[in-house]
């Protein structure tokens, strides 16, 4: 099982925003985490990477602790911009590749020409929907095992958003996983192999996509707005 999370609590303070957290995650599937905003999407996903660790409980990749090489494994795609916007496309490149031993650049360099970035842009200079773009192409040209995308199609239009769906679909390394956080469920439900509930902090319903629409006789997004009267 490529990640595993066995009774994982997570608290702030006095807040607690994750309970008892127990899923699966198997390896060559594209999973849907959904839920409202505030629901502890992200807080999962930064103790899967982790940047943040479970106060209790244990969350392993390939049966090992997060750690040094589990986090080499994984390629991640925060929710908020991360890129220094006074460096050039062809700057960035170069970091990930000095950073990243598993970054394929000529992949990154490829999307590039397709999506028509000049590599020579500097970040400041490009739109909110192109920076979206670059951010995408920079996490889906590692070769990684599993894939975490923290609400990626916030904040652009549509047209944006099949074309991050495409690359997703085209890009990700055979036998890997993807992990799609959103709210924007019928975007993305026609690719997600299963989908995980959560809200309130509590996984409230794990199931393959295909099984849980054809149980519900309804689409993913339907049944999410059933349950949560959204």
């Amino acid at each position: 099982m490529l990640v595993a999370c066995k009774k994982v609590y997570k608290s702030f303070g006095d807040q607690e925003v994750l309970r008892n957290i127990n899923l699966k995650i198997p390896t060559g599937k594209i999973v849907g985490l959904l839920g409202k905003n505030g629901q502890g999407k992200t807080t999962l996903i930064k103790l899967i990477t982790g940047l943040l660790t479970p106060t209790r409980g244990e969350v392993k990749i390939d049966g090992r602790p997060i750690g040094v090489e589990t986090k080499a494994r994984i390629s991640y795609l925060p929710e908020r911009t991360y890129l220094d916007r006074n460096m050039t496309v062809r700057e960035v490149l170069k970091y990930f590749s000095e950073f990243y031993q598993n970054f394929n650049q000529p992949r990154a360099e490829k999307l590039l020409k397709e999506l028509d970035l000049d590599i020579n842009s500097k970040i400041v200079h490009m739109s909110k929907g192109m920076q979206e773009k670059l951010q995408l192409i920079l996490v889906m040209s590692r070769d990684a095992e599993l894939y975490i995308l923290d609400e990626p199609l916030g904040g652009v239009d549509p047209a944006t958003r099949e074309y991050i769906i495409k690359t997703i679909l085209a890009n990700f390394c055979e036998g890997a996983s993807v992990l799609i956080s959103t709210h924007l469920i019928a975007d993305v439900e026609q690719i997600l192999d299963e989908v995980i509930f959560i809200n309130e902090g509590k996984i409230v319903l794990m199931a393959p996509a295909d099984k849980l629409r054809a149980d519900k006789n309804a689409s993913i997004d339907e049944i999410f707005r059933k349950e949560f009267k959204w």
